[in-house]
């Protein structure tokens, strides 16, 4: 609709899952106006259906569908980067999983000299976001606005490999975010009721109605506005005319970890060499914007189900996916109500270590991934997608041109780091033991990728490198710290401005344990605590 005016409290910038907690926190305070800005459109008719995550991930309508630049320790492949473009941002297209993250993930944030983020202090936050629908110790949330349930898929393959995993020494855990992460799970998900819990569906839906609440949809925000140091507005482009829009307090910049240090960047606040590069003038100096960039890279090992009826290969294909509509219909249940991974697995690579350093994605399907798009495999399989849950290697993400429009160049330097290299050798070869047991093998045979012909250490790291793609957490860009190297301070402000916070994956100083949807609405949620308080 038409907007009451070109002046607001605050803008929020990105309409993702940090920005729609963040805009439904401060638009609770009537007296306060907030226009929340969303670059693609309102939602996709498929979105509330869990399976869409596999149909919207290169969707050109719901998808900014980025490429990486192409590297040689990734065998010079453009690695697909799927970022969801709808209002939810990638909460609407994601796999659905749900993880809080270590404790230890946000003890070292606080080690690292951010006061408040430890374990104990975010917690309670995660705690006020979600309804998990499970019964549950007090540790998690009931009345929060994003509705949690468990995967209701059950398979004799996950019993299997349950018991293979005992012998291994690796638990059955109930409850993965209440504090242990330890074990095979039933993956915990942002499905209620057969529909998917996006940032929209649980942050904005319910306040629609809110007066003092703008949201403005296929606004592309090109630059924010600064008088001196101060941001004071921002332009953006909507039906291919320019407007600008002004701000009393603060403006949120909640773009993710791919816009965000775009609009810094395009808005001359960044690295000196790069904005003279693109002929931007210089508002502020800070040499990290788009630095420290992270993600979890995750082969894929697919092996083949022999028990006839077990893989939704067979069971969702032909007639067969009538059967799983109906169920879906009637029931909520079966595959489309499946979300990326019904099972997961958080295993240490070594007995030694503190916490699990790997995450596992159990899928009970093979999985044909093709120039990013994803397609179910003619045979009856399953997929094991293994990642390293704290990657050392840091990429970067900088702006090729003064143009907003162009896809800035995303460098992910996977595999830099050599403990990232032996970390997702050891999770392959822990993959390989568990699928090769006698109690798994009653039901799986060969593991048809990458073969048994890939059986030394080096063969792996090159089927790592040929194969391997993001599991579509990047984070880290605009990080929160102490160091020059810092975007943000403990309370998310841009070190150096007025009136600029940063809230999205891109504050994250080391990458969580995990998928990053619910620490983003921590986060969200975290930022708008702050405002309030300051304010």
């Amino acid at each position: 609709g038409e907007l009451m005016s070109n002046r607001f409290d605050y803008i929020v910038v990105g309409a993702g899952s940090a920005g729609c907690a963040v805009a439904n926190r401060l638009s609770f305070d009537k007296n306060k106006t907030v226009l929340l800005l969303e670059a693609g459109k309102s939602s996709h008719p498929l979105s509330r259906i869990p399976v869409s995550f596999a149909l919207l991930i290169d969707h050109p309508t719901a998808n900014w569908r980025y490429r990486s630049h192409a590297d040689e320790k990734t065998s010079n492949r453009n690695i697909p980067i799927p970022r969801g473009k709808l209002v939810g941002g990638s909460s609407a297209i994601n796999g659905l999983v749900y993880v809080r993250g270590q404790n230890l993930d946000y003890d070292i944030w606080a080690q690292m000299g951010n006061k408040g983020w430890s374990s104990e202090e975010v917690f309670p936050f995660f705690k006020k976001l979600e309804n998990y629908v499970n019964p549950c110790e007090d540790l998690r949330g009931k009345k929060g606005l994003v509705n949690i349930s468990q995967v209701t898929d059950r398979n004799p393959i996950y019993e299997a490999m349950f018991e293979a995993g005992k012998k291994l020494n690796i638990p059955f855990n109930d409850d993965y975010n209440s504090g242990d992460q330890e074990g095979f799970a039933y993956t915990q998900t942002t499905i209620f009721k057969g529909k998917r819990m996006s940032a929209k569906v649980a942050y904005i839906d319910p306040i629609r109605n809110r007066k003092n609440l703008n949201i403005l949809t296929e606004s592309f925000v090109t630059k924010i506005i600064f008088e001196n140091k101060k941001a004071i507005g921002i332009e953006i482009l909507r039906k291919g005319k320019n407007e600008k829009y002004f701000c009393n307090d603060e403006i949120i910049l909640s773009g993710g970890a791919i816009n965000s240090p775009q609009i810094l960047e395009l808005s001359g606040v960044g690295r000196p060499e790069i904005l003279k590069r693109n002929n931007i003038e210089i508002v502020h100096e800070l040499q990290g914007v788009g630095e420290n960039l992270m993600d979890h890279l995750g082969p894929r090992l697919v092996y083949k189900v022999k028990k006839p009826g077990l893989s939704y290969n067979e069971k969702a294909r032909g007639l067969g996916l009538i059967k799983q509509a109906l169920n879906y219909a009637f029931n909520q249940d079966g595959f489309l109500n499946l979300p990326s991974a019904p099972v997961l697995g958080f295993f240490k690579t070594r007995p030694e270590l503190a916490s699990p350093d790997i995450q596992v994605h159990f899928i009970p399907y093979r999985v044909v991934l093709e120039n990013g798009k994803r397609t179910l495999g003619k045979d009856p399989g399953i997929t094991c997608t293994v990642n390293q849950n704290r990657p050392e290697s840091r990429g970067n993400i900088h702006i090729k041109s003064n143009n907003p429009e162009e896809h800035p160049k995303i460098n992910c330097n996977f595999l830099d780091n050599p403990l990232d290299r032996e970390t997702l050798v050891d999770g392959v070869k822990l993959i390989r033991k568990i699928m090769g047991s006698e109690e798994v093998q009653n039901y799986c045979g060969e593991e048809l990728q990458p073969g048994d012909n890939f059986s030394s250490d080096k063969d792996i790291l090159q089927f790592i490198r040929d194969k391997a793609e993001t599991l579509y957490h990047p984070s880290g860009t605009c990080k929160m710290g102490q160091d020059k190297f810092s975007v943000v301070d403990e309370k998310l402000k841009v070190k150096g401005l007025e009136n600029l916070r940063v809230a999205d994956a891109s504050i994250m100083p080391t990458l969580i344990s995990g998928n990053t949807n619910g620490p983003c609405m921590m986060i969200g949620e975290r930022c708008a605590e702050f405002i309030i308080n300051d304010n």
